[in-house]
C-alpha cells in the first residue's frame, strides 16, 4: 500500500533531522582535530618544499585560520557522518524500489567508494606534489638584482586548492558507474561507446586540463588512469551483455 503525500513529506523531514545530526556531530568532531587534518594536508607541500626550515603558511585575515578550520571541519565532519547520511537516504528510497532494483544498486554502493578514494589517493600522493614542485619552481630565494622571490601561501587558498583536486580526481574515478548506469538505462550503448574512443579520449584530455594544475605530470596522472577506467568499463559492459544473452538463451530453452 503506497504511502500518502503527507507522509512522504513527513518522513522525508524526519530523514533530513537525523542527516543533519549526523553532520553536525560529524563536525563537532572533527573541529578540535582541525589542525591535525591541516597538517596531513600540507604534507605535499612540505615534501615539495623539501622539508626547509623557516618555511611557513599565513593567514592574512583576523577570522581566516578559524572559518579555514571551520571549513576543514565541515569537510571532514560530512566524510564521518557520510555512511549515516546515506543510510537515512537508503530508508527513504529504499521501500520503493523493487528487488532488482535494489540488486542493481548495491554493487554501485560498495565501489563507488572505493573507485573515489583511489582518485583521491591519486591526487594526494602524485598529483599535488608534482604540481607544487612545478608551481615551487617559480622561487627565487636567491636574490638576483636585489630581488627574491619566495613563497607564502595563505593556508585558506592552499586548503580551498588540495581539496578541490582530491574531490575533482575522486569524482572523474566515478567514470566506470556512470558509464554502467546509463548503459543499464538505455541512454548509451556498448557499440556507440567502442565507436566513440577518440572523442571519449579527447573529452577526457580536455577534463584534465581544466581541472588539473598546467604542469606535464599532473594531467597525464589523470588522463592515463580515466581512460583505462573507460576501456574497462566496455569489457564490464560486454561481460554484463554476454551473461544477459546466456540468461535469455536459457530461459527460452526452459
Amino acid at each position: 500500500m503506497q504511502k500518502p503525500f503527507l507522509e512522504h513529506l513527513i518522513e522525508l523531514r524526519l530523514r533530513l533531522m537525523y542527516a543533519l545530526l549526523a553532520l553536525s556531530v560529524g563536525v563537532v568532531v572533527c573541529y578540535p582535530m582541525a589542525p591535525h587534518i591541516f597538517k596531513f594536508l600540507c604534507e605535499p607541500l612540505w615534501q615539495a618544499m623539501g622539508e626547509e626550515t623557516g618555511r611557513r603558511l599565513i593567514y592574512t585575515g583576523l577570522t581566516e585560520a578559524f572559518l579555514t578550520y571551520l571549513k576543514l571541519a565541515f569537510f571532514g565532519g560530512f566524510i564521518l557522518a557520510f555512511p549515516l547520511i546515506f543510510w537515512q537516504f537508503w530508508l527513504f528510497i529504499g521501500p520503493g524500489l523493487y528487488r532488482h532494483e535494489k540488486a542493481l544498486i548495491w554493487p554501485f554502493l560498495i565501489t563507488s567508494p572505493l573507485l573515489f578514494f583511489m582518485g583521491a589517493s591519486l591526487a594526494y600522493y602524485v598529483v599535488c606534489p608534482w604540481a607544487w614542485q612545478f608551481f615551487l619552481s617559480f622561487e627565487m630565494p636567491v636574490p638576483t638584482n636585489g630581488l627574491s622571490l619566495q613563497l607564502e601561501a595563505r593556508m585558506s587558498e592552499y586548503l580551498s586548492l588540495i581539496i578541490k583536486l582530491i574531490l575533482a580526481f575522486g569524482l572523474c574515478f566515478q567514470l566506470p558507474l556512470v558509464i554502467l548506469g546509463f548503459a543499464n538505462m538505455g541512454i548509451i550503448s556498448l557499440t556507440s561507446l567502442e565507436r566513440k574512443r577518440k572523442y571519449a579520449f579527447l573529452t577526457i584530455v580536455v577534463v584534465a586540463a581544466i581541472i588539473t594544475p598546467p604542469d606535464i605530470i599532473s594531467p597525464l596522472s589523470l588522463i592515463i588512469p580515466l581512460y583505462t577506467l573507460y576501456e574497462i568499463s566496455i569489457g564490464l559492459l560486454k561481460i554484463s551483455l554476454s551473461r544477459k544473452g546466456l540468461r535469455h538463451a536459457r530461459h527460452q530453452m526452459d
